[in-house]
């Protein structure tokens, strides 16, 4: 395949690359390189990448630069682009959210009508559920998220829908559940634990820690997406969890095991948005991708403190 991979500098962007390229795929990636965290950290891995003689990187923000000329001889995208973090989507910096999240998506959308690309994955999460009915959740359970990002991606999900009925595209939404592994942003959970482990300070937990979360190793959700571009895929939303769910504590502790010393906690009220608890069902992906996770909890932080413990 062509591929054109949307937030191809990002943690699971720059995953994805690789193992586009490792498979012997030609790869456009495409980043705007926002401010969400260190534009260095993307940088870095933008330019892992850039040394490949089948990659091409190209800087540009989806909100406003043409698409169609990007998707000249791509054959299959995957569209990862997105402004991240449940915490942070509250109040003034929801627009930023609708127009990287929604506005992005539908203006990508429109220049596949006109390509000649056979299959779309879109990156969605686990926050368009929000609370919960059912754990395990399947993607009959009725989404009612709880933090202004979940309803953004749940919008980017309606789209996808809209256009697969009136134009007939392929396209495949595919709810990531908590992603953690090398690479992974800094304002995420699992990076922040380390970096409290590495520098002695207490890190800080929400709630009283007991909150549950279906963790999924990076390299198993970029099997899924790869999947999601190759397979033929009956079904517009496919849950991807790891298989891993178990309360922060647990994390915390298992993390001390990893790293060999203890990690103190402070303790805060629960944060707007976040549920308590996130579990996958992942029958439907194991039908139809032939999804399976392959790399533990304990195996994953441990991959994710060797790179970590090296920045």
């Amino acid at each position: 395949m062509r591929a054109l991979v949307t937030g191809a500098a990002g943690f699971i962007g720059s995953s994805l690359v690789e193992a586009l390229l490792e498979e012997g795929n030609d790869v456009v990636g495409v980043d705007a390189f926002t401010p969400t965290y260190a534009a260095e950290r993307k940088r870095s891995n933008a330019a892992s990448l850039a040394r490949h003689p089948r990659f091409r990187l190209v800087e540009a923000d989806l909100r406003e630069a043409p698409i169609g000329p990007l998707l000249t001889g791509v054959t299959h995208v995957a569209h990862l682009a997105a402004q991240p973090g449940v915490r942070q989507s509250w109040g003034a910096t929801f627009g930023d959210y609708a127009t990287h999240n929604i506005l992005a998506t539908q203006r990508l959308l429109e220049a596949l009508r006109e390509s000649e690309v056979v299959q779309t994955v879109v990156a969605s999460t686990s926050s368009v559920y929000g609370v919960a009915v059912h754990a395990p959740t399947s993607e009959d359970a009725t989404p009612r998220p709880i933090s202004p990002y979940g309803v953004t991606k749940l919008a980017a999900e309606a789209l996808l829908h809209a256009y697969r009925h009136a134009f007939g595209l392929k396209l495949v939404a595919l709810r990531y559940f908590t992603v953690f592994g090398p690479r992974q942003r800094p304002d995420m959970g699992f990076h922040r634990f380390f970096e409290a482990a590495r520098s002695g300070t207490p890190v800080t937990v929400y709630g009283d820690g007991e909150q549950t979360r279906d963790f999924t190793y990076v390299d198993d959700a970029v099997r899924a997406t790869v999947a999601g571009l190759t397979r033929a895929a009956p079904e517009v939303i496919y849950n991807v969890g790891g298989g891993h769910r178990v309360s922060v504590n647990e994390v915390l502790d298992r993390i001390e095991r990893v790293v060999g010393k203890p990690v103190a906690r402070r303790h805060e009220a629960p944060q707007p948005g976040d549920p308590r608890d996130t579990s996958a069902e992942t029958a439907r992906a194991r039908r139809d991708l032939g999804y399976a996770p392959q790399v533990d909890l304990t195996e994953g932080l441990r991959r994710q403190w060797e790179w970590q413990r090296n920045l």
